[in-house]
């Protein structure tokens, strides 16, 4: 019998073209091209089923339907839920449209989050972070007071805070899809909506504990790693052990020779592939319980990686240096140190300097 290749369409991503199978979304099409092309996203989950759609983090343009309609889509549409169309051409960090959409889609979010940054266990790992640091602007025209909730307690190893919320239900769809019974949801409408319980029950299933590791900023946190360090001063390794609940395989934090916190494993795109039970999660916190397989690797980009690389092999986000440009003196950092100070003291200014304080540099 004849081998029957199955049909593929073509679809063009900022000028790279990438064959998919049909019913691929675009968001799926431009990971396949790399990270370079890929919309950020800050509601869909890929291992997780009907997620995408809420945020509207992902926004493109799409310039030429397909081959057989080449007219471009009025509007920009959410990629993460958007299936490519032969021949279909879309724009994504190429267009200033797309540009000025995620600065507008980074205002929003921010409105009612607060800026506490410096106190919140998921700075360095937090995508919210990620995605105003290179899509956003550097001020702000909010003036009202932000939106506030009632502190409620979930349980034991679960912290919530619902202000830091983005509604992006990501928790939601992995305690529907992962846990029997969920406890938890979207409650209240509009400007009101939460995550809560409704009748303060703790979240307690085996698995509960994915909905840390699913959720992109701090609005869920793990209570046994409250406050007790940044991630940036931890060490993260690869680690596995026989669970008979899930694949045991995770990723250990250390502060030193401590295991500070335990985690599932994430892919490029920041995306858990195996969930991993309460048991590793929070009572497996000595060596000795687990198989080190060895260091993580962790993207040059992160802050995780501080310290690790030198300056000159991470690249830094476009944003920092456009905000830096129009807003501070150049420095040229690439420059030596003894080179510049050979220049200085050749200067005049500097000579007159030395010459009014000799009597003082002499004493």
């Amino acid at each position: 019998m004849e081998d029957i290749k199955p049909t593929l369409f073509k679809v063009t991503v900022d000028g790279i073209e990438v064959e998919v199978a049909p019913g691929t979304t675009i968001m799926q099409a431009a990971r396949k091209i790399g990270p370079e092309v890929a919309p950020p996203a800050m509601c869909y989950y890929e291992p997780l089923k009907g997620t995408g759609g809420k945020c509207r983090a992902c926004l493109v343009r799409v310039a030429a339907g397909s081959a057989k309609d080449p007219r471009p889509m009025p509007k920009l549409v959410a990629s993460c839920i958007t299936p490519v169309q032969d021949g279909m051409i879309v724009e994504n960090f190429s267009s200033p449209q797309v540009v000025e959409a995620r600065k507008a889609v980074v205002e929003f979010l921010l409105l009612n989050h607060p800026l506490d940054c410096p106190v919140c266990d998921q700075a360095g790992e937090c995508h919210l972070q990620d995605f105003s640091y290179e899509n956003g602007v550097g001020t702000t025209r909010y003036e009202e007071d932000r939106r506030t909730f009632e502190k409620e307690d979930i349980g034991p190893y679960i912290q919530l805070h619902m202000t830091r919320c983005i509604l992006c239900y990501r928790c939601v769809y992995t305690a529907d899809q992962l846990t029997d019974n969920r406890l938890h949801g979207v409650m209240g409408r509009g400007d009101h909506s939460e995550i809560s319980t409704y009748i303060g029950k703790a979240i307690d299933n085996d698995f509960s504990g994915n909905v840390i590791d699913v959720c992109p900023v701090g609005a869920l946190t793990d209570k046994t790693y409250r406050f007790k360090n940044r991630v940036w001063f931890s060490k993260p390794v690869d680690a596995h052990c026989d669970c008979d609940k899930c694949s045991g395989h995770v990723q250990l934090w250390y502060r030193g020779e401590e295991v500070i916190r335990v985690t599932a494993r994430k892919n490029e795109w920041g995306e858990v592939i195996e969930f991993i039970c309460n048991t590793c999660r929070f009572e497996k916190k000595n060596t000795s319980d687990w198989i080190i397989e060895g260091p993580s690797k962790v993207t040059r980009a992160s802050v995780i990686s501080a310290n690790k690389y030198g300056r000159n092999l991470i690249k830094k986000p476009v944003f920092d240096l456009k905000l830096a440009e129009s807003q501070y003196k150049q420095i040229d950092d690439a420059r030596p140190f003894e080179t510049e100070m050979s220049e200085i003291k050749k200067s005049e200014d500097y000579q007159a300097l030395m010459e009014q304080n000799k009597s003082y540099f002499h004493k």
